[in-house]
């Protein structure tokens, strides 16, 4: 029947949080005769919270508590206890993640977390868990199209590329339906985004027809980043980087909550005390809604439902552990190439160190090399040695994990060079600059469930 694991997802947006749990199945695919391969072979969602406003203190900050309290009572009314979750994600995004209390509100939280859930953000890590909630990438996979998924929230609308069933790109605007917030037919707040790019000042009276200009740059930034536009996106409307477009069609998907909005708006622009109403009218007028494009099946919960559900993978065909405590939380990664992996031993090593010195000391870094198909004993020790001079230099467990399938014996070959606690993981891609997290073995120890990110609050 496969090993049963809990796991919840909190978002805290820039307009809503909300929360999720679901239950995850392990399943060991390979025959008797094979070497393990566990992966994740069901996902179901036992608990959907409702959508709760973000509760802040000020425009600069959040309601700590308050969040605090939302997720608490979210927890008894699922009827789950911390201490049975063993993955997921609690998230902040949009421009939540800017406030100047983020990070304090993240810790606040942890004590929710259970063993294991990552407490992060970062508008790579969001359009990859939105495109996956809304089905976007699986909706590539069954249909062959190459889609674009933009899930457009509060503050921010992240992008995902998914080609072959698989994302390829991610990237991420400054454009979402609480950039302004309107009470009582004036101007109450204007995002720092829009600066230089709308006259708009908080205490003026405003119409639809004055909101105009903004709604429309707002679009031909969608727009532009879709490919449906030539030029330049405005710098302050760009959060990360835009995503390059492969030549052909492209099917575009929608969620986060002013995708409800594409779908029906309500008559009143201003129902929720801002410009989302708007935006998604413009948005479903526009050039973004007269090609091939799909609502998301999930919208308004497509980030949590993806935090929830699907940020976890298992690493788990093979795996070397020795004197290992778990959960590891938050290590850098240090990505080599095919390259770097040949470098000679005391070059490897300074190069290594080289990489690390980007990253503050206080944690251990995790060493990503792309590693060989089925390498011969000979090769297995000439690398094992050459990593071995660099290893001690990232701190202590050392922490191993290459692309190709060959953590146990290159661990078997390193445990006996170095001393230590020491980690040895496979079959996972880390890109440079992102983060790991490492929960306790499932599967009789022989997986390991773990979480790539990319974080801005680390």
């Amino acid at each position: 029947m496969g090993e049963k694991l809990h796991s919840v997802g909190i978002d805290v947006g820039t307009s809503t949080t909300q929360l999720i749990v679901s239950r995850l199945t392990v399943e060991n695919r390979a025959n008797a005769y094979a070497v393990p391969d566990f992966t994740i072979a069901d996902r179901e969602i036992l608990y959907r919270s409702p959508i709760h406003f973000t509760p802040l203190r000020s425009a600069t900050e959040l309601d700590a508590e308050g969040i605090r309290q939302i997720v608490a009572e979210e927890y008894r009314q699922a009827g789950i206890r911390p201490e049975a979750v063993s993955t997921g994600a609690i998230i902040i995004t949009g421009e939540t993640a800017r406030k100047e209390n983020a990070r304090a509100v993240l810790d606040s939280l942890k004590e929710f977390a259970g063993e294991f859930v990552v407490a992060t953000a970062g508008p790579d890590l969001e359009s990859v868990l939105a495109a996956k909630g809304a089905g976007a990438e699986r909706f590539s996979a069954q249909t062959g199209r190459t889609v674009l998924h933009m899930d457009i929230g509060g503050g921010t609308s992240n992008l995902a590329l998914a080609e072959g069933g698989r994302i390829t790109q991610t990237g991420c605007l400054n454009v979402g339906g609480r950039l302004i917030k309107i009470d009582r037919g004036a101007v109450q707040y204007v995002s720092p985004v829009l600066q230089g790019l709308c006259s708009l000042t908080p205490g003026q009276p405003v119409t639809e027809a004055d909101l105009a200009p903004v709604i429309e740059l707002l679009v031909q930034t969608l727009e532009t980043a879709a490919g449906l536009r030539t030029g330049e996106i405005p710098p302050g409307l760009l959060t990360n980087r835009r995503i390059s477009l492969p030549p052909g069609p492209v099917t575009l998907s929608f969620s986060g909550g002013v995708a409800d909005l594409i779908r029906q708006s309500p008559p009143d622009p201003f129902a929720y005390g801002d410009i989302g109403v708007l935006l998604g009218s413009a948005i479903r007028r526009s050039a973004l809604c007269r090609g091939d494009y799909v609502l998301g099946e999930e919208t308004i919960r497509a980030t949590v439902i993806g935090a929830g559900c699907h940020s976890t993978q298992l690493s788990g065909s093979t795996v070397f552990a020795r004197d290992v405590t778990f959960p590891l939380q938050n290590l850098p990664v240090i990505a080599l190439t095919d390259q770097e992996q040949a470098l000679p031993g005391c070059r490897l090593a300074q190069r290594v160190a080289q990489i690390r010195d980007r990253w503050e000391a206080d944690s251990p870094a995790v060493l990503f090399l792309p590693g060989m198909r089925s390498p011969g004993y000979d090769t297995l020790s000439d690398l094992a040695g050459r990593l071995a001079e660099a290893l001690p230099q990232l701190g202590s467990p050392s922490v191993v994990v290459t692309g190709a399938d060959m953590a146990k014996a290159l661990g078997q070959a390193l445990a006996t060079r170095l001393t230590g606690p020491l980690l040895c993981l496979a079959g996972l891609e880390l890109p440079d600059g992102s983060f790991l997290d490492v929960a306790a073995p499932v599967a009789a120890g022989t997986a390991y469930p773990v979480v790539k990110k990319t974080l801005v609050l680390a």
